[in-house]
C-alpha cells in the first residue's frame, strides 16, 4: 500500500480565524502607540511566521518594538483561544476530514504559521488533537514560504514528495509547496484572493471538492 499525505495549511483554509488575527493584531500595535493596519492589510501577511508578518506590518521598527508587539499579540490571540469566540472551522471541514480520516492510505498533516501553543489550542477548541500524524509549526522552521515545513512533514511519514499535496489560501503556501515539489492545491475563500495563487496546480472553490482532486491527481 502506497501512503500518500495531504498537509493542511490552518489559518484561511480550516479555520475561519481572520477575527482573532485582526483583533490580536490591533492589541499589539496599540501597545506600542501605532495605529493598527487596515484589515485587509493585516489578512495578508497571514501564513508568514508572526516575527516575519509584525516586521513585514511594522518596518523600521526597533527590535526592542517588535519583541513587545509579538508578546501582546501572542497574549491577545490565546486570550481569544480559550473564549467562546474562538474562531470556527470553516463549513464542510470536519466532514472532510472525516472522509480523508476513513483511508488507511491516506495521512493528514498541518502546515502553519502558528505556533505550537497557538495550533494545540486551536486543535483543543475543536477536539481535532489527534487528526494529524505530522504537524509542522513556525516555532521550528522557517517562515512560509521556505520549504523546511513540508520537507519536515515528507521526512516524518517517509512520503514522498510526489505523493504529497498542500492545500492552502495563500501564495506562501504555494509558492513553499513549489520549493518542495509538492502538489499545491489552492482554495477560494481564504485570505488571499484565487488571482494571489499563481503557483497553486488547482484552485477549489468548496472543501467537499478536495476528495476528487485528491482522486484524480492518484488515480485512485
Amino acid at each position: 500500500m502506497s501512503l500518500k499525505l495531504v498537509i493542511f495549511d490552518v489559518d484561511g483554509t480550516l479555520v475561519d480565524s481572520q477575527a482573532d488575527i485582526v483583533l490580536a493584531m490591533t492589541a499589539a500595535f496599540e501597545a506600542v502607540g501605532q495605529a493598527p493596519p487596515a484589515r485587509a492589510r493585516i489578512l495578508s501577511i497571514v501564513g508568514l511566521s508572526l516575527e516575519q508578518a509584525i516586521a513585514r506590518l511594522a518596518p523600521g521598527a526597533t527590535q526592542a518594538t517588535l519583541a513587545t508587539m509579538v508578546a501582546t499579540y501572542k497574549e491577545a490571540y490565546m486570550h481569544r483561544q480559550t473564549s467562546e469566540a474562538a474562531a470556527p472551522l470553516y463549513p464542510g471541514v470536519r466532514a472532510l476530514l472525516d472522509r480523508l480520516e476513513a483511508r488507511e492510505d491516506w495521512l493528514l498533516g498541518l502546515a502553519t504559521g502558528k505556533s505550537r501553543r497557538g495550533l494545540s489550542a486551536m486543535l483543543a477548541a475543536h477536539g481535532l488533537e489527534r487528526r494529524f500524524v505530522t504537524e509542522q509549526v513556525s516555532d521550528f522552521h522557517p517562515s512560509k514560504p521556505h520549504p523546511a515545513m513540508l520537507q519536515a512533514a515528507l521526512s516524518e511519514t517517509g512520503v514522498a514528495a510526489e505523493g504529497a499535496v498542500m492545500v492552502g489560501d495563500t501564495s506562501y503556501d504555494m509558492d513553499m509547496a513549489q520549493a518542495a515539489g509538492v502538489y499545491a492545491i489552492g482554495v477560494s475563500w481564504g485570505y488571499h484572493p484565487p488571482e494571489m495563487l499563481g503557483a497553486a496546480d488547482v484552485v477549489i472553490d468548496r472543501m467537499a471538492d478536495l476528495p476528487d482532486v485528491l482522486n484524480q491527481r492518484w488515480g485512485a
